[in-house]
This record gives C-alpha cells, sequence and structure tokens, in this order.
C-alpha cells in the first residue's frame, strides 16, 4: 500500500517519493501548518535490531538532528523538525528541488577540475559552519550534495549520518556512513573528528574529476582494506585539484589541511590559475662558490606539470654544502615547492624512537650524555642491497641495488631510488657540538621559517651506538605530493657528529622507511 497521501504527526501530508537509501526513504512533503514544501525523511523499519538497539538508534537519531538544526548557513540543507511515525523518527527539512552530484557522476562520468573546485567551496563552507556548531556530518558523498539553480550548492543529511547511507559498515545499531568515503580513523575504528569529514570531502572530490571513488573495490571488505593501508592510486584528470585532494586523503588525520586551507586552495583551483595553488616557496641564495646559506632541511622540490599527466616530472636539486661561515653543518639545500594551503604547525605526539640491537637507545629528555663503547659490528647487508664507501666522510653504509650516487659534497653524499623521489643523504658535520639535538633544532627554526608547509612529527633526544643521538620526523609538502622525511644525527662533541637522512612520499611512506633502518643498522665508520 502506497504511503501517499498519508499525514505524519498530524502535520506533514506526503506528497511524492523523491529518494530512497538503504536506512530511509525521503519524502516530498506538505507542512499543513505553515503551507510549504518539506522534505521528510523517514527510517525503514529495522528488524534485525532488538528493542534496546531500536531505542538508542531512534533516540541518538533524534539527538543529532536537533543539534543539525543550529547550523544556519546557505549551503546547508536546514533541519526544520523532528518527528516520530508509528515510535519511528521522520526528520523534516528544507526542500531543495534539485539533482544530486552522484546523478552528474553516473557511469563513471567525471566533471572538469574548475566546476569540481566550486562545488567544493560550497561543500567546505557548509562543514565549515557545522563544525563551528560542533557537528560532525560522517557521511558526505556524492548522494548528499545538491546541485541548485543558480549554482545553489547544498550539503544535506547533517547531524543524521548515522543513520543514513546504501553501502555501510555496521556495529550493533550503529550505522556510520558509506563505506568508499569513509576516513581511514573511522574503519580503524577509532573516534572521528573534523579532520574524518574534510577526508571524505577528498573522496567526493577525487570522484568527481575521476569517475571513480579514490579506493574502490570488489566488496565492501576490500574497500575497508584498501582505505586503511593501500596508498592512493594517481589522479589523471584532477589539475590544479590533485595536490590539495591527494593531502586530504592522507592516512593520518593530523597529515590533512584544516578546511581553513582547504577552502583558500579550492578558491585559487576555481579560478582555473593553478599557479596560485602551486606557489614555490622562495629558493635560498646561494653565492659564487655554490655553498648554500639556507639551513632548512626539506629537500624534493617538484615542477608544475602540464595538462599532459604525462608531462609530470619532478626533480631533486643537487644539495648545499657548508654554510658561508664554515660551521660544517652539512646543511642542505631544499627548494621546497608549496601550495597555498598552508599545512598547521602544530606537532603530533607520537612514540619513543625505538629500534634495533645495534645500541640505539629509548631515552628520555634528561638524558645528555652517553658512555661510549669501543665498536660496534654492523647488521650484514640485506638481499637486494650494497654497500658503499663516502671515503670523504670515512663511512660505509649499504644502499638498495639501482640506486644512484647523487651529487657528493667534502660533508655529504646522495643516493637517489630510480623514481628520483627518494632518497637516502648522509652527512658528517666535523667538529660536532655538544648535542645533535640543538643541530636539529637549528636546522628546524630556519625551515619553520623558509618553509610553511613543514610540520614537526617528532625530534627528541635519545642514544645511538653509545653515543649522544637525537632522531627528528616530520613532513613537508611538494607541488604534487606530501613528503615525509626521518634523520637520524649521533656524536659528541669534540668528534664528529654523523646524520643518516631518508626522505620519500608520504603515500608510501610504509614502502621505503625499512630503508632507511638498513642503512642505519649496517652503517660503520671506516677512518
Amino acid at each position: 500500500m502506497s504511503d501517499e497521501g498519508r499525514l505524519i504527526a498530524g502535520r506533514y501530508r506526503l506528497a511524492e517519493e523523491i529518494g530512497r537509501g538503504g536506512m530511509g526513504t525521503v519524502w516530498r512533503a506538505h507542512d499543513e501548518v505553515l503551507a510549504r514544501q518539506v522534505a521528510l525523511k523517514r527510517l525503514h523499519a529495522q528488524s534485525h535490531l532488538t528493542d534496546d538497539e531500536l531505542a538508542r538508534l531512534y533516540e541518538r537519531t533524534r539527538r543529532e538532528a536537533r543539534s543539525a538544526a543550529r547550523i544556519t548557513h546557505p549551503n546547508v540543507v536546514v533541519v526544520h523538525d523532528v518527528v516520530d511515525d508509528d515510535g519511528r523518527p521522520c526528520i523534516a527539512m528544507e526542500y531543495v528541488p534539485a539533482a544530486t552530484l552522484s546523478a552528474f557522476l553516473k557511469d563513471g562520468e567525471a566533471l572538469p577540475p574548475e566546476e569540481v573546485a566550486r562545488i567544493g567551496l560550497g561543500m567546505i563552507a557548509a562543514l565549515r559552519a557545522a563544525h563551528a556548531a560542533g557537528v560532525l556530518h560522517r557521511d558526505i558523498k556524492p548522494g548528499n550534495v545538491l546541485l541548485g539553480a543558480e549554482g545553489r550548492v547544498v550539503l544535506t543529511d547533517f547531524g543524521i549520518a548515522l543513520t543514513a547511507g546504501t553501502s555501510t559498515l555496521t556495529q550493533t545499531g550503529e550505522m556510520v556512513g558509506s563505506i568508499h568515503y569513509m576516513a581511514p580513523e573511522r574503519i580503524r575504528g577509532q573516534q572521528p573528528g573534523p579532520a574524518s569529514d574534510l577526508w571524505s570531502l577528498g573522496a567526493t572530490l577525487y570522484q568527481a574529476v575521476e569517475g571513480r571513488p579514490p579506493f574502490h573495490r570488489g566488496t565492501a571488505m576490500e574497500t575497508a582494506y584498501a582505505i586503511a593501508v593501500d596508498p592512493l592510486e594517481p589522479m589523471k584528470q584532477a589539475g590544479p585539484l590533485e595536490p590539495l585532494i591527494e593531502t586530504l586523503l592522507s592516512k593520518n588525520p593530523e597529515d590533512r589541511p584544516s578546511a581553513e586551507q582547504t577552502e583558500r586552495a579550492l578558491r585559487a583551483a576555481c579560478s582555473n590559475a593553478p599557479t596560485a595553488v602551486l606557489s614555490p616557496s622562495p629558493a635560498p641564495a646561494h653565492n659564487s662558490s655554490g655553498t648554500v646559506g639556507d639551513k632548512s632541511r626539506p629537500r624534493h622540490t617538484e615542477r608544475v606539470y602540464e595538462t599532459d599527466p604525462a608531462a609530470r616530472t619532478e626533480q631533486i636539486p643537487p644539495p648545499g654544502r657548508a654554510d658561508e661561515r664554515g660551521r660544517g653543518r652539512g646543511r642542505r639545500r631544499f627548494a621546497l615547492v608549496s601550495i597555498a594551503v598552508v599545512m598547521a604547525s602544530a606537532a603530533t605526539a607520537v612514540a619513543l624512537y625505538t629500534t634495533s640491537h645495534h645500541g640505539e637507545e629509548r631515552s628520555g629528555a634528561h638524558q645528555s650524555r652517553a658512555t661510549p663503547s669501543a665498536s660496534y659490528a654492523p647488521s650484514p647487508v640485506p638481499e637486494g642491497y650494497h654497500v658503499v664507501d663516502a671515503k670523504q666522510l670515512g663511512v660505509s653504509f649499504p644502499v638498495p641495488d639501482g640506486w644512484k650516487a647523487g651529487a657528493q659534497a667534502s660533508d655529504q653524499v646522495i643516493y637517489t631510488d630510480p623514481s628520483g623521489l627518494v632518497d637516502i643523504t648522509i652527512g658528517m658535520v666535523d667538529p660536532a657540538g655538544a648535542n645533535p639535538m640543538a643541530h636539529f633544532a637549528d636546522i628546524e627554526a630556519n625551515t619553520k621559517i623558509n618553509y610553511p608547509t613543514y610540520r614537526r612529527l617528532r625530534m627528541q633526544r635519545t642514544a645511538f651506538r653509545g653515543e649522544p643521538a637525537a632522531v627528528w620526523e616530520f613532513t613537508f609538502k611538494g607541488r604534487v605530493r606530501v613528503f615525509r622525511a626521518i634523520d637520524l644525527g649521533y656524536g659528541r662533541e669534540g668528534g664528529r657528529e654523523y646524520d643518516i637522512y631518508l626522505s620519500a612520499p608520504d603515500a608510501r611512506w610504509d614502502t621505503y622507511r625499512p630503508v632507511f633502518d638498513h642503512v642505519r643498522d649496517g652503517f660503520t665508520t671506516t677512518g
């Protein structure tokens, strides 16, 4: 029997079914009290849930819909009322006669990047208003984006996404949203936050420009696994939106840009001016001898690519040597390029640095001295590696087969993988300072000034092979992708300090981090 014509809560007359999902049906209805049209969402019966589970689900729906009603913004569908129909909550919302974004993306269709940027601006404006009101969406996807008259973009289902969605992952009594647009931390069962909504925004923008969700697989379980662990498949049609989308889809919530930063990048992309989005940081000045006065750490520079994806190129510039004052600090030239999205500067608290059986120790902030040991035997050379001698530094270490030597200097050597995106740098400071921690802090201070996309993950005092040591880990943004780096420095005042540095694309960090471990464990001094 059709429900058309039914009166809900003595007020809302059902007129026409306009949408249906896995958890509910949306009707165009007539509000007979205020004589206006509304969209009324009614939950489906949930026969698989117990009475207690249904009660919790319904109460949460009512509470969150009432929270969403606090949001007043032109890019947000207004929640007017929450009423009951045979014990089930119904949400009365603003009626927007418009097609959804998903209707424009059927059968793998895609939209131009500039149009997607315009749609994204409406979505991020809605998210900023919601987050300011303390409301998380939890189910951002193309089906919840309405494209109305005169270019209006409207985000629907605020605060009620726990009861929405078609393809869902569920716990008993909890509907958590559409799997293709669910952030990695939610897949892992962690508490969602504003960054989770931003990941879903990134997934929606990815589909809009590429014609498919970013981690689409054959089953929901395979999709969930891919979201949690697989690297992002490179984009082919995103144009100026690629750096932003790639960063929004970072596995770690702390690595994503804020809503404000996202809005700035979208505005730049919307203007069809990629150079506004991909603007270089000032490059360090060279003197006539080729030394570099810059004391900053990030290395990779990535050229802006043309419309043809095959024309993309990325390069690593030759490193700088000691600064002009001759401190022998092994300063490196890193012509970092950043998008206008300035990454947050807050550091992330992470676990203490502990690894190998070759003398690197867990160490607290108060440790300033270490007892040297007579000698340390390096680990056996791993399969697929070979040992190289850097005679000018008096050291040897393993590098992966196929990696090529880069520019050499008296105080550092570089080996780069075939892609040109990953490198190992061994540096030497002679004489060493009081502690490598002070050396790293000195370089970081300049990095913060010169490279706004720099973000510290950790910097802490430790010990390595009986010597004072420090470990420093951070991320920075190139033109095309986010890079991650780790630097271990060890040595005591009066001797030499050695630095072992790896940088690689953040999306493939788990693949390349073991290279650092092998180089570190096989590192030995020869003179």
